[in-house]
């Protein structure tokens, strides 16, 4: 008789219906749909791990437009005239300055215009 491993096996199988709980319907506890279930889940969460940087980062870049524009200039001349003036604040900064501290904002555009 050939020796198996239903130890590993076992706890291999209890790892992904665990990854399922909460799913609907047989999802959470037939083995095969449950297994497809957390493998397409895992490639959503990875893709979208990248995905998220990308969305924050365009809507920083909103943000700043937004705030940029009402003191009569574009985005990108402010980033322009930020980088030349040597201040180096990050986009996630400047657009939480430019939404909740007008002022500070205001402060940091005037600097470098």
């Amino acid at each position: 008789m050939r020796s198996v491993n239903h130890v590993a096996s076992r706890a291999r199988r209890k790892k992904t219906m665990k990854q399922a709980k909460g799913y609907f319907g047989r999802r959470k506890n037939v083995w095969t749909v449950a297994k497809n279930a957390v493998d397409k889940a895992q490639v959503y969460a990875y893709r979208d791990r990248k995905a998220k940087k990308r969305e924050f980062r365009a809507l920083w870049i909103q943000r700043i437009n937004a705030g940029t524009r009402e003191h009569g200039m574009s985005y990108s001349q402010f980033m322009g005239k930020l980088s030349t003036s040597g201040i180096d604040i990050n986009r996630k900064v400047l657009a939480d300055l430019a939404m909740n501290e007008p002022k500070a904002f205001k402060a940091i555009i005037d600097k470098v215009k």
